[in-house]
């Protein structure tokens, strides 16, 4: 049997529907208030995209690193001698060499002609010069026989003279007999110093033509000289045991005096040439250690040179190598050279960061505790190296941070961190 229900009324109804209504506005507000107060999600960064590093203490060896290449100690240029055309290449690069061994042939047919001009010209000269001395030796033999004559009339005068004053001191002959004779001996003993004199001259003066002729002579012989040693360099030679490096000729090529024809190496004896970025090579002095990566093995090293000028930025340092060279090892090959600096005890240091550089306050994400994020912080570097750097303050012994370029979280704080 159906039991009559009391139906509410309207006043209950409504208080009701107002209760609800106030509990679900309640409860909205609530969980608007609850979501305004919830901070930001924190970006997340996939532990594998970054580079995270360890603060340890230790010594912090400082070092700077460039690109280079291996140098020949020992280098021959071989420049041309002269004009000419290339007629034929008897060696190519990478073959070992003699001193005498002909690396190109060339042509010139006019040097070949003044070669036999300076030739003829050297003969004829000598030529003259041997007739030149019969000459003058013929002229000073007259001038000596004429010499010969006056002083031998000379002496026959001053006899006279003589006999001729006793004569007349005995009364045998007038005195202008005596006189004329005395006057005859003065003019005879005039003429023969005169003689003498001109005698003397004629010497010096064969001497001086003969010097003369001679320096001609010596003048056409060394343009002989040179020449035949032209036309001899036109075979060009090694000049050094070696290999050969360079020989940028083809057949038929015209060449000008003094371009280079070739380049000959000893690939026993090579250095290094390291280009080192001018803000990174003030700390660089002579002596310091060196380590050359000719990428087939390493070679240690000292800087022996440091160029004064820069270059590109750069600064190029030598380096001596010691020790055996790693096989491979050959003129011209492209290394990575790095130089000690120095060895810093006892210091913080961290891996580099990105763009971490020396005495300045960078901005780097560390790690927490549990390592699921990293918050960022200001850290103070100090001396750095090729791969690490000195921490002054912002991180301790053990902490953890990212080295990895983070300007895509710029205006972050804290990341998390997710495998």
């Amino acid at each position: 049997m159906d039991i009559p229900r009391n139906k509410p009324s309207l006043a209950s109804r409504r208080l009701r529907a107002a209760l609800i209504a106030l509990a679900t506005f309640g409860a909205v507000g609530v969980t608007m208030l609850g979501a305004a107060n919830l901070k930001p999600a924190a970006p997340a960064v996939e532990r594998s995209a970054v580079w995270i590093d360890t603060v340890r203490r230790g010594t912090l060896i400082r070092q700077v690193r460039g690109l280079g290449t291996l140098v020949p100690e020992k280098i021959r240029r071989i420049p041309a001698r002269s004009e000419g055309r290339v007629e034929g290449i008897l060696v190519r690069p990478g073959a070992t060499v003699a001193p005498e061994t002909v690396l190109v042939k060339l042509a010139n047919p006019e040097l070949e002609q003044s070669a036999i001009d300076a030739k003829l010209q050297l003969k004829a000269a000598e030529a003259e010069l041997t007739n030149l001395r019969v000459q003058t030796a013929g002229q000073l033999l007259t001038q000596r026989a004429a010499l010969a004559a006056i002083q031998s009339d000379y002496r026959q005068a001053e006899l006279q003279r003589r006999v001729n004053d006793d004569l007349a001191r005995q009364g045998l002959i007038g005195e202008l007999q005596a006189r004329l004779s005395a006057v005859k001996a003065e003019e005879l003993a005039t003429r023969s110093a005169i003689e003498q004199e001109r005698s003397e001259m004629s010497v010096e003066a064969r001497q001086a033509q003969l010097a003369a002729q001679a320096a001609k002579v010596e003048q056409l012989r060394s343009l002989a000289r040179l020449r035949t040693s032209q036309v001899a360099a036109l075979a060009v030679r090694a000049g050094m045991a070696g290999v050969l490096v360079a020989l940028p000729l083809e057949v038929g090529q015209r060449v000008a005096q003094g371009t280079d024809l070739a380049r000959v190496a000893d690939p026993k004896t090579l250095k290094a040439e390291v280009k080192i970025e001018e803000t990174q090579a003030k700390d660089i002095l002579v002596g310091q250690p060196a380590l050359v990566d000719t990428r087939n093995g390493t070679v240690v090293g000292w800087v022996r040179r440091i160029d004064p000028a820069v270059q590109n930025s750069t600064v190029t340092v030598e380096v001596g190598l010691l020790g055996a060279l790693p096989k491979g090892a050959r003129p011209d090959l492209s290394v990575d050279g790095t130089v000690e600096l120095e060895r810093v005890a006892n210091v913080l240091y961290i891996g580099r960061p990105a763009f971490g550089v020396e005495g300045q306050t960078v901005s780097l994400f560390k790690l927490t505790q549990d390592g699921t994020e990293a918050v960022r912080v200001q850290v103070r570097l100090g001396k750095g190296s090729v791969s690490t750097i000195e921490v002054l303050s912002g991180l301790t012994l053990g902490d953890r941070a990212i080295l990895s370029d983070m300007s895509a979280q710029e205006g972050v704080d804290r990341i998390a961190l997710i495998d």
